[in-house]
């Protein structure tokens, strides 16, 4: 509990973009609530199942107006462009601390000279910027009327996003690529806190079996299909997928018989395909990438495309002597076949040790003691500059004297 110089305790908010699941970023939301319990929770949504709000403490969610309107519990994705407007009508007033978790719109929200807003930044909106182009094109919206409206309103939202960083006082991100990202979007420099990761969940085991695995939710930009399609190549080598997604079917077209598709599973047996993989596949770019670390923690190691997160979060075999996975460098067939032979020719140099070791770094225990040492720090500072501001006021009335 955080208590302020006058004695009494400050009044936290937590702010998320949208409550439907539980993923990557509601993880770093059941962290921040577990390090503020008294914190009030407020997102653009919250259509969480009353079996699935253990993470956030049961806790009552203040929404936007957009929770009412019309199938967005489905489709609320398509009220982006209201977004904005919806998260500048949330009153923080009463507030002395704010944290959004935001890879979309939380971090707009408004706030005072007298607060402090950190913002947990996933990552600046990514179809808004340099996804963008991909975001078109996945959605079929390069072209007409349609396209027109969705560049403009792509447009309009990063006009916003950029204008909005200025409320922010202080910036986290949750990797080195995604500071870059904010540099490059907002000009703004960014502390790095790489994401809790339930290394502890995941218990590392020494013996592996004879195939890879990769699992992942079957959507365009994790990329299954191209690991597919490259093991369909090598019928000698096995791999299970483990998942479920709009791309599913497409996939299953693509599969050779070396190839099984699981669909979705339970945690027990995902762990269970985790901990005795030879190896884990991952061919998409992420902003972190948590599933390759969970597979470490497994002492698994990882064949992965060598852009984004993961550069951070595994260890090549050219710059350490006690490597964790392999990188493929083109989202393609033959640059993932190379760095599947490449890990087989020297399987030896990759240890379940080491990887167990490697995905330590990215625990929950060591997310908590960072955030904590972080928002200290922040409360000291802010103290400072607000007794430095207090004497400059006194010396130029001469109330004081400077001297």
């Amino acid at each position: 509990m955080l208590i302020k110089e006058k004695g009494d305790f400050m009044k936290v908010a937590i702010v998320h973009d949208w409550l439907v699941t539980y993923a990557g970023a509601e993880k770093v939301l059941e962290e921040l609530v577990n390090l503020f319990p008294e914190a009030e929770i407020y997102s653009v949504v919250d259509f969480l199942p009353e079996s699935k709000r253990d993470f956030i403490q049961n806790k009552k969610v203040h929404t936007t107006f957009i929770q009412k309107l019309p199938f967005a519990k489905k489709r609320y994705r398509n009220y982006l462009p209201l977004m904005p407007l919806a998260v500048e009508q949330l009153d923080f007033s009463s507030y002395d601390l704010i944290i959004s978790s935001s890879y979309a719109v939380a971090k707009g929200i408004i706030t005072g000279p007298d607060q402090i807003h950190i913002s947990y930044t996933h990552s600046p909106i990514r179809y808004a910027w340099d996804l963008q182009h991909q975001y078109l094109k996945e959605s079929n919206l390069q072209h007409g009327l349609k396209g027109w409206l969705a560049k403009w309103m792509l447009g309009n939202i990063r006009i916003w996003d950029y204008r909005t960083a200025s409320g922010v006082d202080y910036f986290i991100a949750n990797s080195n690529f995604i500071a870059k990202r904010i540099w490059k979007v907002y000009r703004r420099e960014a502390k790095v806190i790489y994401p809790p990761v339930d290394c502890k969940g995941f218990a590392f085991k020494e013996e592996k079996e004879d195939f890879y695995l990769t699992a992942s939710r079957m959507v365009p930009y994790k990329r299954i299909d191209l690991i597919v399609e490259a093991f369909s190549t090598m019928p000698d080598k096995k791999l299970i997928v483990i998942g479920e997604g709009p791309e599913f079917d497409k996939i299953k077209l693509k599969s050779g018989p070396n190839v099984s598709l699981l669909g979705y599973q339970p945690f027990e047996v995902l762990k269970d395909h985790m901990q005795r993989a030879k190896a884990f596949v991952f061919a998409a770019e992420e902003d972190f990438g948590i599933t390759p670390v969970e597979a470490q923690a497994c002492g698994t190691p990882v064949i992965a495309f060598g852009k984004g997160g993961v550069k951070e979060t595994v260890l090549e075999a050219r710059k350490t002597t006690q490597p964790t996975g392999v990188f493929f460098n083109e989202q393609t067939v033959s640059s993932l076949v190379g760095a599947v032979r490449e890990f087989e020719e020297n399987r030896s140099k990759y240890l379940p040790q080491n990887c167990h070791d490697n995905a330590i770094r990215f625990s929950v225990d060591t997310f908590k003691a960072e955030m904590t040492e972080f928002i200290q720090s922040v409360l000291v500072l802010e103290d400072r500059r607000e007794s430095s501001a207090d004497e400059k006021e006194y010396a130029d009335r001469g109330l004081i004297n400077t001297y």
